[in-house]
């Protein structure tokens, strides 16, 4: 009976708990880091993620091909890739091809279904893997392609991928390459270039191993692409989603002066234009393909010019915010960086008001680390389960990386992971703040499955309520 309740019934059920305690969020305040080591040794790594509810492992992908696995209680490389593909490209600092995003099923813990995206020989690739059955840190070599279509130029490749707090895959792709977007693609709803898609694996099956959400912006429409999210991107290198909020962040490359920040909330509908080629940050290109500065784009949240200094740099890495355990204080703070200049930079962002706060110069905080090594072309962040987030160092001295974690500097006083069963927020304590996270994510993936079952569900309010504090 517990299992078939609405969310309606769950708000219900929740009111009586969540009228016992509240407890007032601390006011935000600047917080400093630092960074450690965790394992070096790395060929090119462009990402690290990790598998559902999975508190003992990293996943390292590796733009040669591999995806590497790490042991996060002795802080070592397992000698066998997880999987490794073959690829075009990926064998020096500025090739941009190779393998470039990973992304586990929200049922991975049942399903064992991982996906990825790769660069093959002027193609670009989305496929479907499976763990193995026999050994968990080795994945079946056989996958199948999702998605392989023509890329025209080798740079520009995107590479995200993603699940959103809706259970949908979402898949960045790059304009094709080349400058000023030559074929027009990101403003062409026809083309996959330039676009934020959104589709929904299947579990199993045969072709074509997913199905188009309804509720997707251009569905049906004359000459569109029904799997189109969002469009007017560039280059989106690295995207996230607050794993609290179900907020979409995207951070896209410029070309010739601007970098910029995307940001989409999470509960707007699709179909927004980010304006590229007709404008690049809040500049007009002078190109066509849209009209600059008109009502129907989305202007960037966060840009900065190509400059040298602490102030701009020549290659937007996006990030994330901030929802672990170690830094309570730092909950809400969204972390991003410049792969050329190596600056680091923070801030927070009311989603409601469009407000920023607390944007911080972070590069004496991050390099040298703590154990002294220079922290010094950042090609990815990433996240483990209990959302404390981590650097990928793809190495300027001959491609050898490495990967860092964000950690408390001396003062900060951690609320040691995992968090408390129950906790969402990490702030110490089971009560509403907590409840309210988990019921804005009802009936989807994220936080508030505190079950790892792969949705957010009256088992997880159940848990909550035992918990409550």
């Amino acid at each position: 009976m517990l299992k078939s309740l609405s969310r309606t019934s769950a708000i219900a059920l929740a009111l009586a708990a969540s009228a016992l305690a509240f407890t007032a969020p601390a006011a935000a305040q600047v917080v400093n880091v630092r960074t450690d080591q965790i394992v070096t040794g790395l060929s090119f790594p462009v990402f690290v993620t990790h598998a559902p509810g999975d508190t003992s492992r990293l996943f390292i992908v590796q733009k040669g091909g591999t995806i590497r696995i790490l042991d996060t209680a002795s802080n070592t490389l397992l000698a066998t890739p997880f999987l490794t593909v073959t690829v075009a490209g990926g064998t020096s600092e500025s090739d941009e091809r190779g393998l470039l995003g990973l992304a586990f099923d929200p049922g991975y813990t049942k399903n064992g279904q991982f996906y990825i995206y790769y660069t093959g020989t002027g193609t670009n690739v989305l496929a479907r893997y499976t763990r193995s059955t026999a050994n968990p840190n080795v994945a079946n070599a056989a996958g199948v392609v999702m998605w392989s279509f023509a890329d025209p130029f080798t740079n520009h490749n995107g590479g995200w991928i993603g699940f959103g707090p809706d259970g949908n895959l979402y898949v960045a792709m790059g304009d094709g390459g080349s400058a000023n977007d030559p074929n027009a693609n990101a403003q062409n709803l026809a083309s996959r270039l330039g676009k934020m898609h959104r589709i929904k694996p299947t579990i199993g099956g045969t072709s074509p191993y997913y199905t188009v959400p309804a509720s997707n912006p251009f569905v049906g429409g004359v000459a569109t692409d029904d799997d189109v999210w969002a469009y007017g991107l560039r280059n989106p290198w690295r995207s996230s989603f607050d794993r609290e909020t179900g907020d979409l962040w995207i951070g896209d490359v410029g070309q010739n002066a601007v970098e910029e920040i995307d940001f989409q909330k999470f509960d707007a509908a699709g179909g927004r234009n980010y304006g590229w080629r007709c404008m690049e940050g809040t500049s007009c290109t002078g190109l066509t393909g849209c009209t600059c500065n008109a009502a129907a784009l989305t202007n960037p949240i966060k840009t900065y010019g190509h400059a040298a200094g602490t102030a701009g740099g020549f290659s937007l890495t996006g990030g994330y915010v901030y929802r672990g355990c170690a830094i309570p204080d730092l909950q809400g703070t969204y972390f991003y960086a410049d792969y050329v200049n190596n600056n680091v930079w923070s801030f927070r962002l009311n989603s409601a008001t469009g407000v920023q706060t607390e944007f911080t110069v972070r590069n004496t905080q991050i390099t040298p680390s703590l154990d002294g090594f220079a922290v010094n072309q950042i090609s990815s962040f990433g996240e483990d389960a209990n959302g404390e987030i981590y650097i990928v160092d793809q190495g300027a001295l001959g491609g050898q990386g490495a990967l860092y974690k964000i950690v408390p500097t001396t003062g900060n006083t951690p609320c040691a992971p995992p968090c408390a069963l129950a906790d969402v927020n990490c702030d110490g304590v089971v009560n509403a703040g907590d409840l309210a996270i988990l019921l804005n994510n009802w009936n989807g993936i994220g936080a508030g499955d505190l079950n790892d079952d792969g949705g957010v569900d009256a088992g997880d309010l159940a848990i909550l309520l035992n918990n409550w504090s």
